[in-house]
């Protein structure tokens, strides 16, 4: 049955309204009620009762399922003859395909020109046409607009639509009857566009406003976080690439609007604690979620770590498991870090024989997990170091044992520019390379990327330094360094305004300074 109120502007929405449009919906056409599950070994770790709602176990991977199905089967005959078309580099895209196909509509699919093919392909196998245009979503967005416009399509939002987030609420009807929770409750929710925590907080506050409902974002794409600050929508950027689901620039006007008014609280997290709740899924699940997928289990964790929180029945919802086989071993290089089990460290030790020894005898039984050294003809060497962790606390505790010992020690831990691309470098000192300046691009994965990059540079300033490494998503990550004379500061600056990727420059990074200077 179509819903009869078609036409709601942002702010008109309540709860109610979406617990109605929820409790009417159409999704199970396509999508399934998916189980919860329960976490033994995290939940004894956080000493709190820990489930997983499993919406990777939908038939696409992803909950965006239930919101695109909703929307699509709620169509008029003649908006069903016309067809559909939205843009989306990912999950939403694959929702559009299979609700498309499950009713025998139409669809066109733009996407980013950088999306993976196992996304591209997994789309057409479902009878859509994709369009590849731009670099980005906001490229692709821009262009599915302008053919919607010319051929008469109906928009399908990934999350800015009454009826594509109440569908994403039938999570909450679904939470409901599965969890019996005797004591409190908190549920966490990913957050990009703000779609499914919009739909779950909603039916959650309509028919059991004692449980909190807490959204999740990732510290470098906290688009909903900023706006809320600001108490209005903002527009981030750049935004983070790792947890590329939830990569959105600006955030909707009704899933603002409502998660302002009922969502509880906020938690932000960063990449290695996302690639931790990876493996801490997986050891539970043996289950392997994309970074969104594990978003809220990160955002549990450091809810619990902060607030002290013991004794509840937590619930993260587990949104999608699309991730690209290639991109977990990044994700496994992290994961211990995000755990706080190790420690990577810069140290000064002796440039002469035996120093290498006494340091691993003040490091003493803890596993070295690398070790990264070049010889340099001067008294002091620079080594890289990876320790592993018995506990959290054990990081500030061996850094100090080795000041103490007399060494001169640098926590790069926290270091990105140090994790993703001087690890792999160290050793490698130019004295040469006079005035140089490093930046860190980031570039579109896509064959002709760097050869625009070098095209564009054209042989004016001369690369010193160069770093690329695939880490398996749509955005590699290049270190690159230029030797730029002080007479060319302004044609410079004039270049990287045009370069036409985002740039930001690293000169005084301390672990380039230590090792690559």
């Amino acid at each position: 049955m179509t819903q009869v109120m078609r036409d709601w502007k942002p702010g008109e929405l309540d709860a109610m309204d979406v617990l109605r449009l929820a409790l009417t919906s159409r999704v199970y056409g396509a999508a399934v009620e998916t189980p919860v599950s329960e976490t033994p070994r995290l939940s004894a770790r956080m000493n709190n009762r820990v489930l997983l709602k499993r919406e990777d176990q939908q038939p696409i991977f992803s909950f965006k399922l239930r919101g695109a199905y909703n929307k699509m089967a709620q169509l008029s005959a003649e908006e069903r003859a016309r067809g559909v078309i939205c843009a989306s580099a990912g999950n939403h895209a694959q929702g559009v395909a299979f609700a498309a196909q499950a009713l025998g509509v139409r669809a066109v699919i733009v996407m980013p020109a950088t999306t993976p093919e196992i996304k591209v392909g997994a789309c057409r196998a479902r009878g859509a046409e994709v369009v590849l245009f731009g670099d980005s979503f906001s490229d692709a967005e821009t262009h599915a607009f302008a053919l919607q416009a010319q051929l008469g399509l109906t928009f399908v939002h990934p999350y800015d639509d009454p009826l594509v987030l109440a569908g994403q609420g039938t999570v909450a009807l679904e939470l409901l009857r599965q969890v019996e929770a005797p004591g409190p409750m908190t549920v966490f929710v990913p957050v990009g566009g703000g779609g499914l925590i919009a739909g779950v907080a909603c039916v959650l506050k309509a028919l059991r406003p004692d449980i909190r409902v807490v959204g999740v974002e990732p510290d470098d794409s906290d688009a909903m976080f900023q706006s809320l600050q600001a108490g209005e929508r903002v527009r981030l950027d750049t935004v983070g690439i790792f947890v590329d689901g939830v990569a959105v620039k600006q955030v909707g006007a009704f899933t603002f609007d409502l998660t302002r008014r009922y969502v509880d609280d906020w938690v932000r997290v960063t990449t290695d604690e996302v690639c931790a709740a990876i493996k801490d899924v997986f050891d539970d699940t043996r289950a392997v979620m994309e970074p969104a997928g594990a978003l809220a289990v990160a955002g549990l964790k450091r809810f619990v770590a902060e607030r002290g929180v013991q004794g509840e029945t937590l619930v993260a919802l587990t949104c999608g498991a699309n991730v690209n086989f290639d991109r977990l071993r990044h994700v496994a290089e992290r994961a211990e870090i995000g755990e706080q089990r190790e420690a990577i460290f810069a140290v000064t030790i002796p440039e002469r024989p035996g120093a290498f020894r006494e340091f691993i005898e003040v490091v003493g039984a803890r596993a070295i997990t690398e070790f990264n050294y070049r010889f340099a003809p001067r008294a002091q060497a620079q080594i890289f170091v990876g320790v592993q962790l018995a506990a959290p606390g054990e990081r500030v505790a061996l850094r100090e044992d080795l000041t103490r010992r007399g060494y001169a020690v640098l926590d790069l831990t926290d270091d990105e520019l140090a994790k993703v691309h001087v690890r792999h470098m160290v050793g490698g000192r130019a004295p040469e390379a006079a005035h140089e300046r490093v930046f860190s691009f980031t570039f579109p994965e896509r064959p002709g990327a760097l050869l625009a990059f070098l095209t564009h540079l054209h042989g004016r300033w001369n690369i010193s330094l160069f770093h690329y490494r695939n880490h398996g998503s749509a955005h590699g990550r290049v270190m690159a360094g230029l030797q730029v004379p002080p007479e060319d500061e302004a044609s410079f600056a004039a270049f990287l305004l045009g370069v036409g990727y985002p740039a930001v420059e690293v000169t005084v990074n301390p672990a380039y300074r230590l090792f690559l200077t």
